[in-house]
């Protein structure tokens, strides 16, 4: 590799790692975020909480990847077309291809390692949630641990504990169940306890008593001294873990088991997971081959009407949505399979002729003004609200 390219590759990675922690960093935070309750409802302690939090990496990395690189690849070279580095580059007699290869070097690498975070290690990640959430779930313990406060059980089941005793006991116990068709039954307990009995859990309450009403109004109450409430059916549900194509392995969903109850009913959606699995890693390629079709060349920037990177992100959000709609498609209607593999395709042969035809992509005329006048306004509108701030700033220093 030459100098000039190591200096470009040296310049695009560091970019490019600079935009992939950040942009990693938004997404992960709004992911994150949505799966607060993890702690506040479940009572989890916050190990936990970052153990999920961690998981979710691997799921989002692909998709951010390629954006990442498209910003790093069009912010190098326009900057560098800003300090005419481009052009001495090419009045030195290089070829494009000297500004080429080492772009495609990078994106080459970033495909292989979206490749082996989606086939490879996303879906251990997603069992390894499941699993915790899932555990997180049936602790029981965890999940009454918080004082005067109702949890939901189960559909139709619902408990609260009004405080800790010593030796592992409760105190306060109520329990509303309304899984029983046609009626529905309130608990009371003074004191009680969570064991465990032939290796299933019971809630065991003491000196209370059982009201249960019918629908036609009749109510019956039963008092008790010592009353066993079973706890094994929703231990079982909550431990059972139900896998999506999603969660599986790349091996499995290219040979999945005929006893898979999602298989058996939606087998279209393994083969419309594994389409968009071997079709994503490619979206690094192509938003380089944009990145450089739109800021590869050097020109006078009163040519461009807008930014090569708004530009060239503009495009790359557009191409990844079209992906995203042929995938989302696709397990239904099979067709759209050809289009989940089509759109990367079609755009890199796109962005391929402009490069080797010396052309600009650039947005369409009415889209590019669009932009612009949108940018412009922003612009007026925080040069106004700077003007106000500085004059409310000034009438305050003369008082």
């Amino acid at each position: 590799m030459k100098v000039v390219e190591r200096y470009i590759m040296r310049r695009a990675l560091a970019v490019f790692l600079a935009a992939l922690i950040w942009t990693l960093a938004i997404v992960w935070t709004t992911q994150v975020l949505a799966r607060i309750d993890l702690v506040t409802d479940n009572g989890q302690s916050v190990l936990t909480f970052f153990e999920v939090a961690a998981l979710i990496l691997p799921s989002i990395i692909p998709t951010v990847v390629p954006f990442a690189l498209v910003v790093a690849v069009a912010q190098t070279l326009s900057v560098m077309n800003t300090d005419s580095e481009l052009a001495v580059i090419n009045a030195a007699g290089a070829s494009r291809w000297t500004i080429v290869r080492p772009i495609l070097l990078l994106a080459l690498a970033a495909s292989v390692f979206s490749f082996a975070v989606d086939n490879g290690v996303d879906p251990y990640a997603r069992q390894k949630n499941r699993e915790l959430v899932a555990s997180s779930r049936a602790d029981l313990l965890s999940l009454i641990i918080q004082e005067g406060t109702f949890r939901k059980i189960d559909d139709g089941l619902f408990l609260q504990v009004g405080e800790r005793l010593p030796d592992n006991r409760l105190g306060g116990i109520f329990v509303a169940d309304s899984r029983e068709e046609g009626a529905n039954l309130i608990y009371y307990a003074k004191t009680g306890s969570i064991v465990e009995r032939g290796g299933e859990k019971v809630l065991m309450m003491n000196d209370g008593v059982i009201h249960r009403k019918t629908l036609s109004g009749d109510l019956s109450v039963i008092r008790f001294t010592s009353y066993a409430f079973d706890l094994s059916a929703f231990m079982s549900a909550a431990n059972d873990i139900t896998l999506l194509p999603k969660d599986r392995t790349t091996p499995y969903l290219l040979n999945p088991s005929p006893n898979d109850k999602v298989f058996q009913r939606s087998p279209g959606r393994y083969k419309a997971e594994l389409d968009q699995r071997f079709s994503e890693w490619s979206y690094s390629l192509v938003f380089a081959l944009i990145a450089l079709a739109v800021a590869g060349d050097a020109r006078s920037h009163r040519e461009a009407r807008i930014h090569p990177l708004i530009t060239a992100i503009a495009i790359a959000l557009f191409v990844r949505w079209l992906g995203f709609f042929a995938a989302g498609k696709a397990d239904k209607i099979p067709q759209y399979a050809y289009m989940v593999y089509g759109v990367p395709i079609a755009a890199s042969a796109i962005a391929i002729w402009f490069i080797v035809s010396n052309r600009t992509m650039e947005l369409p005329v009415a889209w590019a003004d669009w932009v612009t006048n949108i940018a412009g306004r922003v612009s007026d509108g925080w040069t106004a609200i700077k003007l106000r701030f500085a004059g409310r700033a000034s009438g305050q220093g003369v008082s």
